[in-house]
């Protein structure tokens, strides 16, 4: 991989209950678990972060095959779960992701192709493939 762009982000305190901040101070955030997870749920955690990022990745690979078809993404939007679990054999905890993508302007074939090919290109989808099921649904409207 050719590196075009490297972030930094560094976390501290008790990992789900702390803080985590870029280099750059762009992002400092307060971190606590969730309540489903027995904690305070007064600050973001991982998952949030990571479904942010991930909808947001998504959407701009999205955008980008969408100029490349000609198409037309008009009011387009992607609407990420990320669902943190116990592995079923009892070793340790996992990931799951869903993607719900809206492309109203769109018929759903072309709605299909698009997404199919912004899966492909999208960086969180390709570090995610093989290693999370990653369940993805069209949607007519945004959810």
């Amino acid at each position: 991989m050719k590196t075009l762009y490297t972030a930094e982000a560094l976390a501290s305190g008790e990992g789900r209950d702390g803080n985590a901040r870029t280099r750059d101070g762009k992002l400092n955030v307060t971190l606590a678990s969730p309540v489903e997870l027995g904690g305070s749920g007064e600050g973001t955690n991982p998952e949030q972060l990571f479904a942010a990022g991930y909808a947001a990745c998504f959407h701009s690979a999205l955008r980008v095959v969408g100029r490349q078809e000609r198409a037309d993404l008009t009011d387009s939007a992607v609407a990420a779960k990320i669902h943190f679990g116990a592995l079923a054999d009892g070793a340790g905890y996992g990931l799951a992701a869903e993607l719900e993508i809206a492309l109203p302007a769109v018929d759903p074939q072309t709605a299909e192709a698009l997404v199919t090919k912004a899966h492909r290109i999208c960086p969180y989808s390709n570090a995610t493939r093989g290693n999370i099921t990653v369940d993805i649904t069209i949607l007519a409207t945004a959810a």
